[in-house]
């Protein structure tokens, strides 16, 4: 009896040995291990609810340490003005990241969560951050290297907070300036926005050559991008946000798609899909275009993600038969699924559909395959924690300086002088009085636009740092020069003020998604009066801050010079530095100027095209020496 007794004990111990031994040196722990070998190492253990728990990605309010454990949460989201506090510091968000992945890591197998957020032109939720112009701005510059500076930037802002992994860069081609998201877009010319792909390099760094379709992320200085939204969200009808791209296959291939070639070729490591439809199909639910093409065609092996609640939006009304949405969702190649709040029902239903057959295990290993592959090119398993050296990074000088060149190269000079013998442009730095107007002239939220610490951005100088215009052009001309700042000057004081020349700097309110839709595309009132009310007793130069092209046919002609400054950002120094010459204008238009919002759509190449600006436009003026 003892002997046997023994002789169970040994083996007993044995096996717990065994276990043990197993679970220390767990291969996908090993990052000496081939990356297939770590990742098939742990597909192998995982259990159906740990597979879909890696699937699912929740918003941060949302992740405790006990939902994310519980659940087997494989990413977090900040969505738009999401944040741990208002005005909270890189280290406060850090901090906040590192406790929601200690919860992650405290799961059995312990796979790290990877934490999302909408870094569109910037790491813009943060708080002091660097606001780099928007992407119609950059379409302008015409300069890929200085795009990639900002990816590098950009990077090492949201690292900065603990952040991983950014949603961008948006590569839709509007075609319509009427849609909300247009200034997301870098231009109407598929190949201005396939030459802007170098913002994805600078996120991730440089993939090598046999990269090809595989994500990649160059160490823990770098963020996993995101290509989005696909695809053919710049294409729908009226530019209504989210709505019907009404187009053939070969249009989708030849405008829409372009960028996403470009981008797999750079190794971005994710592919966000559009809440828009195809011909009546939805995205979300488009298994030609997700399976057939961008993963077996196109050999894309990054994880594709949903928009936000994007499954919810299969139906009409959302969410009416969201068994029905997870079901196509997934069944269509989806990998990740952005749910950030009914999550348990999503995870419920994938479970059942699973468990029951609906949906194939293969396609959860797929799903689970790619989320881990990026999980492991990135290093999270060996990093999974925030960097406290690179708090400093927020905002910081040589960032703003990367922003203000970005938005000197930005500017377009569409008019300069009432005839080109009589230029106005650059303004001298020495004059007796001079007046600046307008309701962007000093407003710093305005001059951002939308997705800036809040989702649709806000108005005023108190959101967050950065020069206006207004502060930009005391501090440009000579002390001696005195300025003048009225928002909304009458006529009567615009007559005797006696001024030398006026800045009139005026636009859009910010805005984000659908609340842009526009269907007149006027400049907001009370732009117009002042333009007009200035410009007739005053040599002026009307400063335009809008994310499109906007109405100005009727007020051209009061104007002696006009500038498009699209969404500049926090830099506002950079429009006084090409204003007074210490550099020229270079910007070239990334999109037609219409005359009237009854030619729209109307696009480089069209048959009808009768523009007030041609694509490419841009007058050019030398640096004063």
């Amino acid at each position: 009896m003892g002997s046997s007794r023994n002789k169970f004990t040994s083996l007993l111990l044995m096996f717990c040995l065994v276990v043990l031994v197993r679970a220390e040196y767990a291969k996908y722990k090993n990052p000496k291990q081939p990356l297939a070998v770590r990742i098939n190492d742990l597909l192998g253990r995982m259990t159906l609810a740990e597979k879909i728990g890696q699937m699912t990605q929740i918003e941060r309010v949302n992740a405790t340490a006990e939902a994310m454990s519980k659940y087997f949460i494989g990413s977090v989201l900040s969505g738009g003005g999401s944040v741990p506090a208002p005005q909270a510091s890189a280290e406060a968000w850090a901090s906040m990241v590192n406790e929601i992945q200690k919860g992650s890591l405290s799961t059995r197998l312990g796979i790290p969560m990877i934490y999302g957020i909408d870094a569109v032109h910037g790491n813009n939720n943060a708080y002091r951050a660097t606001i780099f112009p928007h992407n119609i701005g950059l379409g302008a510059t015409r300069d890929p290297m200085l795009v990639k500076r900002i990816g590098e930037a950009t990077a090492l802002e949201v690292r900065a907070t603990g952040i991983s992994y950014a949603f961008a860069p948006c590569i839709a081609v509007c075609r319509d300036p009427r849609w909300g998201r247009c200034y997301e877009s870098y231009s109407e010319d598929p190949k201005v926005v396939q030459s802007m792909t170098t913002l994805i390099s600078g996120l991730q760094g440089d993939a090598p050559s046999d990269y090809t379709g595989r994500p990649y992320v160059g160490g823990s200085k770098k963020v996993a991008a995101c290509a989005k939204h696909y695809v053919g969200d710049g294409g729908t009808y009226m530019g209504i946000n989210a709505n019907n791209t009404i187009i053939d296959t070969h249009g989708l291939m030849s405008i829409h798609m372009p960028a996403y070639y470009n981008s797999i070729i750079r190794g971005v490591s994710t592919v966000m899909v559009s809440y828009s439809s195809w011909n009546g199909e939805k995205m979300h639910a488009n298994h030609f275009l997700i399976t057939d093409f961008l993963k077996n065609k196109l050999k894309f092996r990054g994880f594709v993600i949903t928009d936000y609640e994007g499954i919810d939006q299969i139906t009409s009304p959302p969410g009416v038969n969201y068994s029905y949405s997870v079901e196509a969702g997934i069944g269509a190649g989806i990998d990740m699924v952005m749910v950030p709040f009914a999550y348990t029902e999503f995870i419920d239903d994938l479970t059942y559909q699973v468990k029951n057959n609906i949906i194939p295990m293969s396609r959860i290993d797929d799903a689970v395959y790619r989320i881990l592959r990026v999980k492991f090119t990135m290093g999270l398993f060996e990093n999974p924690f925030a960097d406290p050296s690179l708090a400093g990074e927020i905002g910081s000088h040589e960032h703003r300086e990367v922003a203000r060149e970005a938005v000197r190269k930005s500017l377009v000079l569409l008019k300069n002088g009432k005839s080109a013998s009589t230029p106005l442009l650059p303004l001298p730095k020495k004059a007796g009085k001079i007046l600046v107007a307008g309701s962007h002239a000093d407003n710093l939220g305005n001059q951002c636009g939308g997705w800036t610490i809040t989702w649709q951005g806000e108005p005023g100088n108190n959101n967050t740092a950065g020069t206006t215009i207004l502060s930009a052009i005391k501090s440009t001309v000579d002390p001696g020069t005195q300025v003048v700042y009225a928002e909304n000057p009458g006529r009567s004081a615009v007559d005797a003020g006696e001024y030398d020349y006026a800045v009139v700097v005026v636009g859009e309110p910010p805005y984000a998604e659908t609340a842009g839709d526009n269907l007149n595309l006027t400049i907001p009132e009370p732009g117009p009066a002042v333009i007009q009310t200035v410009c007739e007793s005053v040599k002026c130069v009307v400063v335009l801050i809008s994310g499109r092209p906007l109405v100005v046919e009727p007020y051209i002609g009061a104007m002696d010079a006009f500038v498009a400054a699209w969404l500049p950002g926090s830099e506002g120094q950079g429009v006084a530095d090409v204003l007074f010459g210490d550099y020229g204008f270079t910007g070239k238009l990334p999109r037609t100027w219409f005359k009237s919002v009854d030619q729209l759509p109307m696009n480089v190449g069209d048959e009808h095209y009768d523009p007030l600006f041609p694509f490419g436009f841009g007058l050019t003026t030398e640096a004063m020496k």
